[in-house]
């Protein structure tokens, strides 16, 4: 995240926003609001958007994107992100906002929500507002339930909606298939279908005993008894080929294999790089696959 005094405003600049990965999703009870608690660890990839900010004398926020099948008005995580700074701040100003999108809509890698942290962290500095950090994460929330990790990034345990975070440490910097099958998931079908069994245990000290489990395995390298999406058996009722992809990829000799978020994206985990590049040939002539790597930033320059 940009620190509390990389306010200084500057006319033109460049960001990346990383996607993310849930090596481990559970979900939990449904909250008095509507949402519902989960416990995941987050891994954000070397797969990113890149976004470029420039001053606008005129006043307003334009966004252009790459993708023209992209909604580029109010509805954008980018424009709510640039709506909710200046309604906090008072900011007048105005700034022309290109989009370059390489992170696949809505598939359960928080592309949207990354964008909108990098809107945060990139007008907050472009205008020279002098928000904090802690300031930023607030605003986040009020964007999105990815958001606030996805201003931070790296390996992550997110608890309550996934805002409450926590630095977590690997033994080994793993490798990623991620394969992008042409679906639409729908989140709120996901969550509502009848099979998909809620963790009802009690959470201690903040963590559920089988989120503990995962934490410790993650730390000792075992990465086998971390991955696990608590989503997949509905989505995989809905959407059978995700099944097919996830055998897929086991077979071609991922350590472990789930879906990122509610889908539709599958990830496979490989020990090393060459292990992913292999399996990526394997698997791309039937589905759009890719080889990614960890990435330790959720916005970061270029570089």
């Amino acid at each position: 995240m940009a620190s509390d005094t990389a306010t200084k405003p500057r006319d033109v600049f460049v960001l990346r926003s990383h996607a993310k990965i849930n090596l481990y999703l559970d979900v939990l009870r449904r909250r008095r609001d509507g949402y519902h608690n989960i416990e995941t660890i987050f891994q954000t990839v070397s797969l990113c958007d890149e976004l470029s900010f420039q001053d606008s004398r005129t006043g307003c926020v334009t966004l252009a994107c790459s993708r023209p099948d992209l909604e580029t008005g109010d509805g954008n995580l980018v424009c709510r992100a640039a709506a909710l700074l200046r309604r906090e701040t008072g900011c007048d100003r105005g700034a022309a906002i290109h989009l370059e999108k390489n992170v696949p809509i809505a598939a359960g890698l928080a592309g949207g929500s990354g964008n909108a942290a990098a809107a945060l962290i990139g007008l907050n500095t472009l205008w020279g507002l002098g928000l904090s950090d802690a300031r930023l994460q607030e605003l986040a929330l009020e964007l999105g339930s990815d958001v606030p990790y996805c201003l931070t990034g790296g390996l992550m345990a997110g608890t309550l909606r996934g805002e409450k975070l926590a630095p977590l440490h690997a033994p080994h910097p793993w490798w990623y298939v991620l394969v992008h099958p042409p679906l639409a998931v729908s989140t709120a079908q996901a969550y509502n279908h009848p099979l998909l069994e809620k963790n009802t245990s009690r959470p201690f000290s903040g963590r559920t005993r089988s989120f503990r489990r995962a934490v410790m395995a993650l730390a000792s390298g075992d990465i086998g008894e971390v991955v696990f999406n608590r989503m997949e058996r509905p989505v995989f009722a809905m959407h059978p080929v995700l099944a097919e992809i996830k055998a897929r990829l086991l077979d071609a000799g991922c350590l472990a294999a789930a879906m990122s978020g509610s889908g539709p994206t599958m990830f496979g985990v490989c020990a090393a790089q060459a292990d992913a590049q292999r399996v990526e040939q394997s698997l791309g002539d039937t589905w759009h696959t890719r080889s990614v790597g960890p990435a330790a930033a959720g916005v970061e320059p270029p570089g």
